[in-house]
């Protein structure tokens, strides 16, 4: 008798144990469909600029509405500037990148689309094995990580000059860029950067970033 209650007691316990790991299973599996689905939600776009394939969402900080409205401006105007409108690329990128606060988790690269287009694969694949690497998932806005936002670019030179890159990709006149950023919260980012932007077809892109 002992040894049956024994093992109805062990079948008991197994039972309760099974139970709760299907429980727990169930609720991680919910999780993870609630955060793909959050992951596709649709973003509305709230402005684009033709013929330039820029757009503003939702998501966009203050501060990069703001630049990005000049960009338009500029760039609906019938004659550009052209180092006005790297400048102001250059800005909305860095406004962009470096702010990952606005990030959702470290798949949620910023600046993609001022990339030069042949570059921008391994421009997400280096952005996450590094500045965003270990930026915490905030799908459900709960995340309690110190993240930096840009409250400032500033431009401190420009200058046009010859550039090669391996790929035999070259430009005569590309803009040589060098910004310094101030964030809402000293966190020891990076603060000085130079940026390479080449030209494709009407558009300026960043070729290189360091």
């Amino acid at each position: 008798m002992a040894k049956k209650k024994k093992v109805k007691k062990f079948r008991l316990i197994m039972t309760i144990i099974f139970v709760i790991l299907f429980i727990l299973l169930a609720i991680s599996t919910m999780d993870i469909i609630n955060s793909l689905k959050s992951n596709d939600k649709k973003i509305e776009i709230l402005d684009t600029i033709k013929g330039y394939d820029y757009s503003l969402n939702e998501y966009d900080s203050a501060y990069f509405k703001k630049v990005f409205k000049k960009l338009k401006k500029e760039l609906e105007n019938k004659k550009v500037d052209e180092e006005k409108y790297a400048k102001l690329v250059s800005e909305l990128f860095v406004i962009d990148f470096y702010s990952l606060d606005d990030a959702l988790n470290k798949n949620d690269v910023g600046g993609i689309q001022f990339v030069y287009k042949d570059y921008q694969s391994d421009f997400v694949k280096y952005a996450k094995d590094t500045i965003y690497k270990y930026v915490d998932n905030n799908i459900y806005g709960d995340r309690k990580q110190k993240l930096p936002k840009v409250d400032s670019v500033e431009v401190t030179e420009v200058k046009q000059d010859k550039v090669s890159f391996e790929n035999d990709v070259t430009d005569e006149k590309a803009y040589y860029i060098n910004v310094t950023i101030s964030y809402d919260k000293d966190l020891e980012y990076q603060k000085n950067i130079e940026l390479i932007l080449i030209h494709n077809d009407k558009k300026l892109e960043i070729a290189k970033l360091s």
